[in-house]
């Protein structure tokens, strides 16, 4: 299990919980890639993927905005050299809680893709 990238992930974790924007995109790298359904449903033409931190700031900026009262809840974390998986329940107050699988590649300490699997 590498330590590094877990600690990542709890980082991860910490600055959504809080919705530290800037402490979230610091994780990431200049071109990172996400891509969620949820992205895919909100915003089609994106075809569920965005690149590059202007793409992501808008759009968790967008998702706090709407969501002021969003939690994560760790299930669980698996980390390797160059992935991480972690397992949540997304808990949004007036909506049913939503289980929720992330993938997230990283490269010299910084996240460079990440992927959404909502069950």
């Amino acid at each position: 299990m590498n330590t590094a990238n877990l600690q990542i992930a709890h980082k991860w974790f910490e600055a959504f919980n809080v919705q530290d924007l800037e402490a979230l995109l610091a994780l990431y790298g200049d071109n990172a890639a996400h891509y969620s359904t949820k992205l895919l449903i909100a915003k089609p033409k994106t075809k569920g993927l965005i690149q590059g931190k202007s793409e992501l700031r808008a759009w968790w900026q967008d998702a706090f905005d709407r969501m002021p009262q969003l939690h994560y809840e760790v299930l669980n974390l698996i980390a390797n050299d160059t992935d991480v998986f972690m397992e949540y329940i997304r808990h949004n107050p007036g909506e049913a809680d939503l289980r929720v699988g992330e993938t997230l590649k990283i490269e010299k300490g910084l996240i460079v893709a990440s992927r959404v699997y909502h069950s």
